[in-house]
């Protein structure tokens, strides 16, 4: 018999969960088969202690705490600026949970959602108030964590934002607790949904399991003209997964190995919204917008909702696409943010949840009737998105996605290039030019790619063999190209660049020249060392 704790065990166990989602296509069951890759495969985690073992959140009884709103940071105007300080903090995830020791961009559980105009700069201080020991296991073999730095260091990146390269939160500009970094967001760019977290070297993982996290939303005239659901009636989720131990406590898993803690992945049973565990939301009989965010270290999330009916997606990671999406089910990789659209108009009276996989994790309760305030309707069309052509590339890179495993097929490293943080650069785009980059991935894993300062369109992705690019160094497809789905046609910073296919993006390098970062963005690849730097040349 099968141990059902055993990781292997878990991954099926997904699959078999996911089962029945082939009702709604081979396209969403081919998504889920692609998250699944993400989930760990090689783990053998430490346990609780006996005193304080894991809490089995599933046992806990669901909706019974509403869902938290987070608040927006006003801070001065003209010239926009902000004080944003990272503490540490007690936060309730449950009702019947003790309270949890967290780390937050101000004094809730969930960093400010910081809204601002294109082309109207804003100025954000940064301060370190965090304490000087982590309370996370630190894994000081990583490149950029050794015993002589400071335990706690960090520094915000604001994802998806074009910036000069000393504002970007590049991983080695860390800061200590008691001190600060003023930074300059230009914001030239279109209305999107961005967000910020940590990018501290050999550290985020942590730092941004702990909970630096936050949203940053964009705005500009193209959406005010849509008329599109607002104030109360547009909604940020934040979407990430914790393990905690009966006391309340965050619980990190690691390998056992007190030198090298690491692990490839992460995941864990409890998913948090908005910081709590399967809330309620309460609405009214109408339409509704949802800034959904994929904060998870490694998991991928499967959306729907449980009555079957339709979201409308209007956007992604850099903003609007050109005409709305329906949905039933999407998949949502790390970093990965989708804008929706929900119509509760003909569910009055009535409850309906959103699940993921075979997990009911947020319920909404649609009241009777509506207040006095004005409907909206969903647009035709959203914002003019003209394909970039692959004619106006002038290079065209191929970037490999490799993993380097132990005798016994365990993840030791993961790296890009087959080469690690530290080496010499090698990718050098020039400003104002336009390259395509061709993601290989000779793993087993779905790795979500992220590319600073830049947006992106997918071109397509197309199957390997891998087997015979692995021992013949030939790269023969095996497959069609595959077009990106309808809600990947809009501007992107983070692809899903699934296992044995090569995905490829057109990317013009606007905006600033300068060093910056590409990644994976599930943080356990990211430390240990799946990210490579890149420089822009004027």
């Amino acid at each position: 018999m099968s141990d059902p704790t055993h990781p292997l065990s878990s991954r099926r166990r997904f699959l078999q969960q996911t089962a029945a989602l082939s009702l709604l296509g081979p396209s969403a069951l081919a998504q889920m088969e692609h998250m699944q890759s993400a989930m760990p495969a090689h783990m053998a985690p430490n346990a609780p202690d006996a005193k304080h073992p894991m809490l089995h959140v599933l046992e806990l009884p669901p909706f019974v705490d509403p869902l938290p709103v987070p608040s927006v940071a006003m801070g001065t105007p003209s010239p926009r600026k902000l004080r944003i300080t990272m503490r540490e903090i007690q936060s309730k995830i449950h009702r019947d949970v003790p309270p949890t020791r967290m780390w937050s961009y101000g004094p809730t559980p969930l960093g400010p959602v910081i809204e601002a105009r294109s082309n109207q700069p804003v100025e954000i201080t940064w301060v370190n108030n965090l304490p000087s020991k982590h309370f996370l296991p630190v894994d000081f073999s990583l490149h950029g964590s050794g015993r002589d730095l400071p335990e706690v260091r960090t520094v915000a990146h604001l994802h998806g934002a074009k910036v000069p390269t000393r504002y970007d939160g590049y991983p080695t500009d860390w800061f200590p607790s008691g001190q600060s970094k003023t930074c300059h967001y230009p914001l030239q760019q279109e209305s999107a949904t961005l967000w910020y977290h940590d990018h501290a070297m050999g550290l985020n993982r942590l730092n941004t399991y702990a909970g630096l996290t936050g949203l940053f939303l964009i705005r500009d005239q193209v959406e005010d003209a849509l008329n599109l659901p607002s104030g109360p009636f547009e909604i940020p989720l934040t979407l990430c997964d914790r393990n905690f131990t009966t006391d309340g406590q965050l619980f990190y898993a690691t390998s056992g190995d007190p030198d090298h803690p690491w692990i490839p992945e992460f995941t864990a049973d409890g998913i948090l919204i908005n910081s709590k565990l399967r809330p309620f939301f309460n609405v009214e009989p109408r339409l509704y917008r949802f800034r959904v965010l994929n904060c998870s270290n490694s998991r991928f999330f499967g959306l729907a909702l449980d009555n079957h009916q339709p979201m409308i997606q209007i956007g992604s990671d850099q903003g609007l696409l050109a005409t709305p999406v329906e949905q039933k089910f999407f998949a949502l990789a790390p970093a990965e943010r989708a804008d929706l659209l929900i119509d509760f108009s003909h569910l009055a009276g009535q409850t309906i949840h959103l699940r993921t996989g075979a997990f009911d994790i947020l319920q909404f309760r649609v009241a009777n009737q509506t207040s006095t305030m004005p409907l909206h309707s969903i647009p035709k069309t959203l914002r003019t998105l003209p394909r970039t052509p692959e004619s106006s590339a002038t290079l065209t890179r191929t970037i490999t996605l490799n993993e380097h495993q132990d005798r016994l097929q365990n993840p030791m490293v993961m790296l890009i290039n087959n080469k690690h943080w530290h080496e010499p650069t090698t990718e050098f785009p020039k400003l104002n030019t336009t390259e395509i980059w061709e993601f290989v991935n000779q793993t087993e894993d779905t790795h979500p790619m992220h590319i600073h300062l830049v947006r992106f369109q997918i071109l397509d992705r197309r199957t390997f063999d891998q087997f015979e690019l692995m021992t013949k160094k030939n790269l023969r497809f095996r497959g069609p190209v595959e077009a990106p789905a309808p809600n990947e046609m809009g501007w992107k910073d983070t692809i899903q660049c699934p296992a044995g296919q090569v995905t490829r993006v057109i990317i013009r390098f606007e905006g600033y020249p300068g060093k910056y970062l590409y990644h994976c963005h599930i943080l356990e690849h990211e430390a240990n060392d799946m990210m490579r730097p890149f420089e822009v040349i004027a």
